[in-house]
């Protein structure tokens, strides 16, 4: 590789921009006032409806306008519209039983008045109460939380868990971003919504393990270069598989988005959303955030040391610690202060030459230290055996 890109120099301003859009999507759900649930997430009535094509011409402009006096709801094309099939969905008021059989007899009597009653077939009807729309909601936030539960547990098996902390924060960081752009736009939220946010959660996860695991590998590859080298080493490494499986998922959702029916279309737009800010946060956003924390526990670390041992303690420290080992292995006595004795100097030469002889009886000094046994072994020598020789028989 020959050049390395620094993208951890731009870190304090991505974190802006995000934390920016992040209150921008706050901003916009206070304004909007709250999301645009669909029929999933509350209560409300969905009918199935075929117009007979051959005896009335029903455009989607024109069912529309026949139901403009029922107020909100939500039209959509079955299949061909030359088939003329459409659904309609409807939001109930909280707690009102007669609303489905009432709002049933109103979508007919409309209908009946621009294309006829005879030309309008109910081919399905569907009602859900409040209590299952709570309960779906309660369902979508907790699968959501065990999702990323328990991706933190298998990151942080896996690498460490400030790897894992950064991955999840990363998640969350996706995931505010592209409720964010829902409310702000006012996109309709249903349980294909949260589909796309499961999908894009997977997908956003995959990205950052692939640069996580390459800086795992650098580290021990690169040993003398420091940690930020490192990161961004292995974000350069990582670039150009990014951008690609980015830009493939793109192309593909793009074209699910251009040719796709209603809710196909809100599901490929979340996708869209989700891979673009996925893809800025592996850069971005998730190798920052360890940066920053081995950062802050390297800074924590050296401000305890320093109050621990104090600015020259360090040396002195590690003169003991290597007089000790020496020690350990025999080649230098330790004085109790804990520096190497006096016993390390050359013995004195003797003063006279009768002090350096030998009296009769004496050993003379050696030079191995006091206490050690010393073996020496011999080898028998190994002499091969003689052959037998074999008397002939006469």
């Amino acid at each position: 590789m020959k050049r390395v890109i620094h993208f951890t120099d731009a870190r304090f301003l991505m974190l802006s921009l995000s934390l920016l859009l992040i209150l921008a999507g706050a901003a916009g759900l206070y304004l909007r006032g709250g999301f645009n649930l669909g029929i999933d997430f509350t209560a409300g009535l969905t009918e199935r409806i075929l117009i007979n094509p051959q005896a009335a011409d029903a455009s989607i402009d024109r069912v529309r306008q026949a139901l403009a006096d029922i107020g909100r709801l939500d039209l959509q094309i079955v299949g061909s519209p030359k088939n003329q099939e459409f659904i309609v969905k409807v939001i109930a008021p909280a707690d009102d039983r007669s609303f489905q059989r009432r709002m049933e007899a109103q979508i007919l009597n409309l209908l009946s008045e621009s294309f006829g009653q005879e030309n309008i077939e109910f081919k399905q009807s569907d009602f859900v109460g409040p209590r299952y729309s709570r309960d779906l909601v309660g369902q979508t936030i907790s699968i959501t939380m065990v999702a990323l539960v328990l991706i933190l547990i298998y990151t942080a098996f896996r690498f460490h868990f400030i790897y894992a902390a950064a991955a999840v924060i990363c998640l969350i960081h996706d995931v505010l971003i592209m409720f964010g752009v829902l409310v702000v736009f006012q996109f309709e939220l249903t349980t294909t919504t949260s589909a796309a946010v499961l999908t894009i959660i997977g997908y956003s996860l995959n990205d950052t393990i692939v640069i996580f695991d390459r800086i795992r590998e650098n580290r021990a590859l690169m040993r003398d270069a420091d940690f930020v080298t490192i990161i961004n080493t292995s974000i350069t490494q990582s670039l150009s598989r990014t951008l690609l499986t980015s830009l493939t998922t793109l192309f593909a959702v793009a074209a699910i988005y251009v040719f796709g029916s209603t809710t196909i279309k809100l599901f490929a737009l979340s996708l869209i959303i989700g891979v673009v800010v996925g893809t800025y946060s592996t850069i971005f956003i998730a190798s920052p955030i360890v940066l920053g924390w081995q950062l802050a526990i390297e800074r924590r670390r050296k401000k305890r040391d320093l109050q621990k041992y104090g600015r020259k303690a360090a040396a002195p420290t590690a003169a003991v610690i290597s007089a000790g080992a020496r020690a350990q292995e025999g080649r230098v006595p330790v004085s109790p202060s804990g520096g190497a004795a006096a016993a390390s100097a050359p013995p004195p030469a003797p003063s006279s030459p009768a002090e350096g002889r030998e009296e009769p009886g004496e050993k003379a000094p050696s030079d191995k230290p006091e206490g050690k046994l010393t073996v020496t072994r011999t080898q028998p020598t190994r002499t091969k055996p003689r052959k037998k020789k074999k008397k002939k028989k006469r």
